[in-house]
């Protein structure tokens, strides 16, 4: 037990909160100092209560989305109290820890603590992976066509190439999303042995073999969850498909609904914030450092500048606390808690 703590709150150390809060609200301070001259504040003064209201209910609707979904995926075990908690954990994993690698590892351990079994637990992390996932290689094609292509930032001549290469990275990691939702798919619904053995297969070239041991370990966790899914109904499937919509278009629209606060914006400006958060998600998909940092509050501008002007800054630090900062302090909150409630000791108890 006492190891199992050790290893869970080893991710929650006060370095990887403390290091992502300096990366991002550093480079917003540089920003506001580079940008002081030009800085506008006077839409702060005529801010639109309605979009404010909608941006606090569009991120407690996200979260109950999620809460619902977890608890619904789980066949009812958890019930709204746990199933707050794995949420609020699982959001804060994801704060501290890069978002190449994401907080499943800890969803896993987390529902695994709450009484679920080792193969539930990573069959129930799969499958939400999974669907977000397609929600993902579902709605990209579906809002290219809406905006006629209209996905990405406009930029001057000198930045060209820039979005060139914004553009094939976004069509390559596009592909690789799609090829691994699919993978997974056929993994936990049809035939999870044939996809360790593609796994095995893709690891055992000379300059794969460093990932063959982690391919062997998902390969095996891949078997497993797909067993504890078997006999699942349609209804099961439905409700966590329409959840994962649920949730994934309301976090695509907190942004909608700050820059709609500060300036007004018409239904077309809508679906083309809207799309190209998608786009935004793919740069903060593959950033290293821990919740984006840094990277987030970088590439804001270039994506949702020219809805704001010189008000752009703001808008940067009003996102990243109602979407990144709130969840460290919620996370903060709620992890003594269920340490407390599952361990029966307090984690500065530790030795």
């Amino acid at each position: 037990m006492d190891l199992n703590r050790k290893k869970l709150l080893s991710y929650f150390t006060p370095q990887r909160i403390l290091i992502p809060v300096v990366i991002g609200l550093g480079m917003i301070g540089y920003m506001f100092y580079r940008d002081s001259a030009e800085m506008d504040f006077t839409p702060l003064y005529n801010a639109k209560p309605f979009w404010l209201f909608m941006t606090f209910a569009v991120l407690v609707v996200r979260d109950f989305g999620y809460i619902w979904r977890i608890r619904y995926v789980t066949e009812k075990f958890l019930s709204w109290r746990k199933s707050l908690d794995v949420i609020m954990l699982w959001e804060f994993a994801s704060c501290v820890m890069p978002s190449v690698v994401g907080g499943s590892t800890v969803a896993a351990f987390i529902l695994n603590k709450e009484g679920l079994s080792l193969g539930k637990s990573l069959a129930y992390v799969m499958v939400t992976a999974m669907l977000d996932n397609l929600y993902f290689i579902i709605a990209v094609p579906l809002v290219f066509l809406i905006t006629a292509g209209d996905i990405f930032p406009e930029v001057s001549a000198m930045e060209f190439s820039v979005t060139q290469s914004l553009e094939i990275a976004f069509v390559i990691s596009y592909l690789l999303i799609a090829v691994y939702a699919f993978l997974m798919a056929y993994g936990l619904l049809i035939n999870p042995t044939a996809v360790k053995r593609i796994f095995l297969r893709a690891t055992s070239f000379r300059l794969t073999r460093r990932w063959r041991p982690a391919a062997y370990k998902n390969g095996n966790e891949l078997v497993w969850a797909s067993q504890q899914l078997k006999g699942s109904t349609f209804s099961y499937w439905a409700n966590a498909a329409l959840s994962t919509a649920f949730v994934w278009t309301a976090r695509y629209f907190v942004i909608n609904c700050l820059i709609a606060a500060f300036t007004d914006i018409s239904f077309h400006d809508h679906v083309l914030i809207f799309s190209r958060n998608m786009v935004y998600k793919i740069v903060l998909l593959v950033a290293v450092t821990p919740g984006g940092a840094g990277i987030a509050e970088v590439a804001f501008p270039t994506f949702f500048g020219q809805f704001l002007g010189r008000f752009t800054t703001v808008i940067v630090l009003l996102y990243r606390v109602v979407t990144y900062y709130l969840y460290l302090i919620l996370g903060s909150i709620f992890l003594p808690r269920w340490v407390l409630r599952v361990f029966g000791e307090h984690p500065q108890d530790e030795e």
